[in-house]
């Protein structure tokens, strides 16, 4: 995700302390016992949040220019990057400013290669030089969750402008045609989009028609169209209160904090692979306690998605729609569903629900245009955006294997388990502890980062989820895949869909 894993979580109270950022809430990072990046980090978002009400209230559409809402969106976000960064956000504004320049005189049948290599080029230089230069990271500001936001964000844009410009109507799918930008942005437009205060931290990446549509008080209406939601019969506009979403996400986002500094603390990682714990259990013990620490891994990212939504909401941005009861939505940049990801009873409806928009950007940039290895490719694309951490790559590949034999499972066997509530039920609740197992297995390296740790709690655990992984691929018959016929689903469609699995 766009938030990075606490590298070296056990010796960084003994760390010196070192910061880029801004210094004044350092007396309160020493009360609290929190890294001052951290404090940094939800100190802004909060501020953040009081700044989105205000501008919904004072700087709404109907009261000020769109000009005027670019700027303090963008003079505030851009405040907030040097607050927590200091001189490291440089890097953030030189990758948008290379960006624009590509935007501008790249021809535009070759925008959005040139913005792609240039963007993951300069995110991976920067990922190598926080590891290899700076050791790990351990010891420096992290910035990269800023600047992979913003990578997402360049290219997004740069393949939506080619796909509006530099391609016919009948070439795009339909989520590819709604998506498409039809004309270069101006500068304004261009930096308001990038470093707005509502996403410039956690993000989530948003597509640019959405964002100026918002930005020009268009964004309820547009959405409302696409749903063909009938007018009132007084013929006013509906304006929807995102109140009622804030709240409830505010209460998400705060007991994920309360569960962050207890019971994340109560687990560490490194027990994992603590000699006397690995010779003194049991298989079964060892797979449960890993199930336990990667449970306790999640609130941090709960926490941090949860308010940057709430954040975008209170801004009166994320408009999703209404449901067949005509309870209004604001999921439209939703990046995690809790509930779906806690009951999912198979890999691809967790990898769904986990970094929502960073699984929508994967698939339109890569899945869906990648001529052959769809799923290979998007989960490299995926691992090199995340860094160059080893435990990363360990993730991902292993990441394609389960998937590809979970597919296959479920291909040959699900068929034979649906012809009754009770085989119905028995065969959800084996697939949601083998989904749940298995997703704890895969990501435990995402968390551990370094090749040492992630082969020692591997060989701890017999390697017994790769070897069935194998096994399933090379036993069972295969699934005849239809990727290159296959169109996506409209955004429209996975709304309606997100709204009915959160009721």
């Amino acid at each position: 995700g766009s938030l990075q894993p606490a590298c070296g979580a056990a010796g960084a109270a003994s760390m010196p302390y070192r910061t880029t950022g801004a210094t004044l809430l350092h007396p309160l990072s020493q009360r609290l016992g929190i890294p001052l990046d951290q404090v940094n980090f939800v100190a802004c978002q909060l501020f953040a949040l009081l700044a989105a009400f205000w501008f919904r209230l004072y700087l709404n559409p109907s009261r000020a220019s769109s000009g005027v809402r670019h700027a303090f969106a963008t003079i505030l976000g851009t405040y907030f990057a040097i607050f927590c960064f200091g001189w490291y956000s440089i890097h953030i504004f030189v990758l948008v400013m290379l960006s624009y320049g590509i935007m501008n005189m790249a021809s535009i049948s070759s925008i959005h290669r040139y913005s792609f290599v240039v963007a993951m080029g300069y995110l991976t230089v920067c990922h190598a030089s926080r590891i290899y230069i700076f050791h790990y990271g351990i010891l420096t500001t992290d910035f990269s969750g800023p600047l992979m936001i913003v990578t997402q964000k360049i290219t997004s844009l740069a393949f939506q402008v080619h796909d509006g410009i530099g391609r016919k109507v009948e070439d795009l799918s339909s989520e590819q045609n709604q998506l498409a930008v039809k004309t270069r942005p101006s500068l304004l437009e261009y930096l308001s989009y990038h470093l707005n205060f509502m996403s410039i931290l956690a993000g989530p990446c948003i597509n640019y028609k959405d964002y100026i549509a918002f930005i020009e008080g268009r964004h309820v209406q547009m959405k409302l169209l696409e749903i063909s939601w009938k007018p009132s019969e007084n013929g006013k506009p509906l304006e929807p209160s995102p109140t009622g979403a804030v709240l409830h996400k505010l209460c998400v986002a705060l007991v994920s904090l309360l569960l962050f500094l207890t019971f994340t603390k109560s687990f560490p990682v490194a027990y994992l692979v603590d000699n006397q714990f690995i010779d003194k259990t049991s298989f079964l013990s060892r797979l449960g306690y890993l199930y336990v620490v990667m449970q306790a891994s999640k609130p941090k990212y709960y926490f941090a998605w949860t308010l940057a939504d709430v954040i975008n909401n209170a801004a009166g941005f994320g408009f999703s729609g209404v449901d067949e009861r005509g309870c209004f939505h604001w999921d439209l940049l939703s990046n995690i569903n809790i509930w779906n990801i806690e009951t999912a009873t198979s890999f691809k409806m967790y990898v769904g629900n986990w970094n929502i928009q960073t699984t929508a950007w994967l698939k339109r940039v890569c899945y869906d245009r990648a001529p052959w290895y769809p799923t290979a490719l998007t989960f490299l694309l995926s691992a090199v955006w995340h860094g160059l951490y080893p435990g990363y790559y360990f993730t991902f590949i292993t990441g394609i294997f389960m998937t590809l034999a979970a597919r296959m499972i479920r291909y040959n066997f699900r068929h034979f388990f649906t012809s009754s509530k009770p085989l119905k039920m028995s065969y959800d609740v084996a697939t949601w502890l083998v989904t749940q197992l298995s997703v704890c297995y895969t990501v435990a390296p995402f968390v551990l980062l370094a090749v040492e740790p992630t082969v020692k709690l591997y060989r701890s655990l017999y390697f017994h989820m790769h070897i069935l992984c194998f096994f399933v691929l090379l036993v069972l018959p295969k699934k005849p895949e239809g990727h290159s016929k296959r169109k996506p689903p409209d955004r429209d469609t996975q709304n309606s869909d997100i709204n009915k699995k959160q009721k």
